[in-house]
Order: C-alpha cells, then structure tokens, then sequence
C-alpha cells in the first residue's frame, strides 16, 4: 500500500472500532434489561429504573427514607442495584462493629472510587486501612497539630469569612452561602493539612482549579455509584467517551495539582511543620523517599473529609437557622456578646450550640449514606438475608427520619430532644443510631476538629449577623433539592441576605 493510502486505512480502522465500541454499548444495556427488567417486576425496582419516584419525592433519599419507614424490619432491597439498604440501628451495628471483617468497603466500592481516592483511607480495606488510621489517630489526637488547626481556624474566621459577610452586608447584596463556605473550608483544610493557603475566600473570590477539578470528579464518581449496572461506566470508560471522559480530565488535573502541592512542601520543608502532610512526611523519616502516590492519596482523602463534610453541615445549619430564628437568638444569648472571647475552651461549654449542631447534622447529615460489600453470606439482626459480594448500604439521612429512632416528631428541628443531662446539658445518641459521623472501629476521627470548626463558624456569624434565605431556596428552605455527590449539597447553592444583628 502507499503512502497516500495509510491516512485511509486508519481512517476506515477507527470508524470500525469506534462502530464495534457502540455495538458493544448497545448490547450491555441490552443485556442489562433482559437480566433484571423482567425478572424483576418489584415496585422499588421499577421506580428507581423510571424515575417515577421523582413524582412524589424531592430526593432520592426522601424515597428511601419513605421506603425505609414503611418497612416493618426499617431495611429494603434494591434487587436492580443488587443493594440492601437499611436504616436499622442494630443492622448497622453489626456492620460496623459486631461483624466488622465481613463488610469491608469491598473491590466493588474500590473500583467506584478508585480512579479519585486511590489507595487513600477511605478507600481502602485490611493492613493498608490499619497503617493510615494509624498515622492519621496520632496525628489529629496530638496536641500540637488540634492547636495548630484550631489557631488556623479562628484566623480564617476573623480575617475572611467575618469581612467577605460584612461587606456582603454592608452593600444589601444576596450571596450564595453554601460557595462562601466551601471556598472557607477549602482554605482552611489546605492550611491544617498541608501547610498551603489557596486564598479561595479573599474578597475578589478567586476560582481554584483544585477546588472545581476535585467537585467535578466527585460528582461524577457518585454518579458511577448510582447507575443501574457497573457495566455502564466501565464501558464508557474504556471508550474514553461522556461522563468518563470528563471524570478522566478532572482527575487528570486534581493528580497534577496535588503533585505540585506536594512539591511545594517538600521545598519549603516539614520537619517543623505542624500540617498534616509534613508530620506524615516526617514519621517516614525520608520524606524524598516517601511514594508520592501515597502522598497523593493522602491529600485528596483529606480534601474529601475535611472542606465538603464542614460546608455542607453549615450551610444546611444556617438554612434552618433563617426559619428557626428563635433557635439563632438562643444559639446568640449562650455565645455571648462580642466581649466574650471565643476561645477553644469557651466553644467546648457551648452545650446548646452543640446540640443545634447535631440536630441540623441529625436532618441533614453531610454524608447521606454509605456503603459495604458482604464479603460471605450473612443475616443481618433483624432477619434480613445478605449473600456474599452483595452490596449493603445504612443510611444516615433516612436514619433521621425514623420515627421509631426519634419519636412522632423526628422531622422536627429541635435542638432541645439532645440536652438531657444535669442541667440541660447536651448528651449524644448511640452512634448507631445516629452514624453521622460513622461508627465502631471507622469512625471519624477528625469529628473533634469538625465540630469545633463549625462550632467556632455558627457562633462568630450568629454572634454578628441575621441570615435569611431568599428566593425559591428561601421558600422551601426545609425541603432543598441535592446534586449528586459523595457529599450534601444543594442544587442551585443556597442565596442569602446578610443583615447585622440587633444588639
């Protein structure tokens, strides 16, 4: 063949292929159907398939939380997902502590989140899980590292978010809240762990590339999780084509960003650092001969855990706190005025605000659900059949919702169902029952570091300011319509106005 007949023969050679792909694509949906549509005919099935749920329900996790509530055990199945679900304390207590060894996080859950978390601690099961909590409890339980975060914390509040809402209020301006702190707890996690300061929250607002990289690839590896069949994404995947293709990009640049990130540590130092990234460096010993994909890992988990869970939980607060202003007022009258300094020790004997925290993450926890693979056949506490690699999920935000967890009133926001101890002191649930921050051997071991920066956060802007939610968010406030994500968060953002408060 000819030179001239090359270009033609590649040409003919990729229309072929890319034919092949899309014939390949045809017949695992086609195969798909055939294996679960008529095979099952269930009314949960059907309508997570249409869409029909979308009639009656906001969200997909006001249809579990429906499903879950008519259930006379509080756990369903998804036979088209090949999940259980439940919102049964006692099923998720033997998920995360009695049978702990046979629901890891799974291969399955691996591959969902893989290309994003790597080998990072959230996505990762046995020895590898064991070394990072490890490092990770040593590191958030020193007292060095909680001051380092705690002195970071209160100075990104003074000197950022308290003026970015002067000033929003000041010019009468409607702000979105929930891109407000997400930009000031992306700065915030950036400086405690790794010593970095993006300045997402200066007044001029500049857009990170980390920052939307990272909310693209989140987004659509939860969307990875939620599709019908995993022959789906992977086929996509392997074409390089839609929603894959994107994700592709997204990761490609949060692995390029985190790499410099990690450069830029490694030239100014970390031997007397007190920033996450530099204490894991130095307990290596020869931080140069650390792997920088485990490096990697470990920046993106901390991105994961550290700013969407803490945004989230705000704005969901300071959405209930515009219809709930008497609960605001209260949170105002403990705090103090302006003369009361807030120190750690102060936000410690804060027991009102602690509840108001926990109910708002009680409605509305950051993480909705989660999920862990069966690794042999097992029955759950309340009868429930679970076969091996079955997928099982418990869900917090359905959790909530339980009236036999929380009594006739659970949709109710009332800070006032936690302060049961000597003198309306505030007294948590088993965590079982509320696994907003997980439970038994994975629980969260930065929850001291969130709560005290959500706390240091609700009582700086109540102490100074009224927030009332506008427009079709301000209407249904209670109600709010979430994107798809790994984390809460509200479609369309959350528009606000600033107003000083009346002394």
């Amino acid at each position: 063949m000819d030179a001239a007949g090359l270009p033609w023969a590649a040409q003919c050679a990729g229309m072929a292929f890319s034919a092949f792909s899309l014939c390949l694509v045809a017949l695992a949906v086609v195969l798909l159907l055939v294996r679960r549509w008529p095979w099952c005919s269930c009314h949960v099935c059907r309508a997570y398939l249409t869409g029909s749920w979308a009639r009656d329900f906001t969200n997909l996790g006001d249809w579990y939380a429906h499903l879950l509530r008519e259930s006379p055990t509080g756990t369903v199945h998804v036979h088209v997902l090949g999940c259980t679900v439940t919102a049964n304390p006692a099923n998720v207590e033997y998920m995360l502590k009695t049978n702990f060894d046979n629901f890891p996080k799974g291969k399955t859950f691996a591959a969902l989140l893989g290309d994003l978390l790597g080998g990072g601690i959230f996505n990762v099961d046995g020895d590898a899980w064991r070394h990072q909590r490890k490092m990770a409890s040593l590191e958030l339980g020193s007292v060095a590292v909680r001051s380092y975060a705690y002195k970071i914390i209160a100075q990104e509040v003074e000197a950022r978010l308290m003026p970015v809402l002067a000033d929003a209020a000041d010019r009468g301006a409607v702000v979105d809240l929930q891109d407000v702190f997400r930009r000031f707890a992306f700065d915030t996690i950036c400086k405690i762990s790794f010593g970095l300061d993006p300045g997402c929250l200066e007044r001029e607002m500049p857009m990170s590339k980390l920052a939307d990289a990272f909310d693209t690839a989140t987004r659509l590896c939860a969307m990875r999780g939620a599709a019908a069949s995993p022959l789906l994404w992977r086929m996509k995947r392997l074409l390089n084509i839609g929603s894959e293709r994107e994700l592709k990009k997204a990761i490609k640049l949060v692995d390029e960003l985190a790499a410099a990130m990690i450069r830029e540590r490694r030239k100014l130092g970390f031997a007397n650092s007190h920033d996450l990234l530099s204490r894991f460096m130095a307990s290596a010993g020869d931080a140069h001969a650390v792997d920088d994909k485990y490096l990697r890992d470990i920046v993106v988990s901390f991105l994961l855990a550290g700013r969407d869970t803490v945004s989230s939980a705000l704005t969901m607060l300071f959405m209930l706190l515009s219809k709930n202003p008497d609960v605001a007022a209260a949170m105002r009258a403990e705090a103090g005025d302006d003369s009361t300094p807030v120190t750690y020790e102060h936000l410690k004997g804060l027991h009102y605000t602690h509840a108001v925290l926990y109910e708002n993450m009680r409605l509305f926890p950051p993480v909705q659900f989660d999920s862990k693979f069966c690794a042999a056949a097992d029955v759950l506490p309340d009868g429930t059949y679970v076969s091996g690699g079955a997928r099982v999920m418990y869900h917090p935000y359905a959790m909530g919702r339980m009236p036999r967890i929380w009594g006739a009133d659970h949709g109710e926001f009332r800070p006032d169902r936690w302060l049961t101890g000597a003198g309306g002191s505030f007294v948590p649930e088993s965590l079982y029952k509320y696994p907003v921050f997980q439970a038994g051997l994975r629980v969260c071991l930065g929850k001291e570091l969130a709560i005290t920066e959500m706390k240091a956060v609700s009582v700086a802007v109540v102490r100074a300011f009224d927030v009332e939610v506008v427009g079709e968010s301000g209407s249904g406030a209670c109600a709010p319509k979430f994107v798809s994500g790994l984390t809460a968060s509200i479609s369309g953002g959350l528009p606000v106005r600033i107003r000083r408060a009346r002394k």
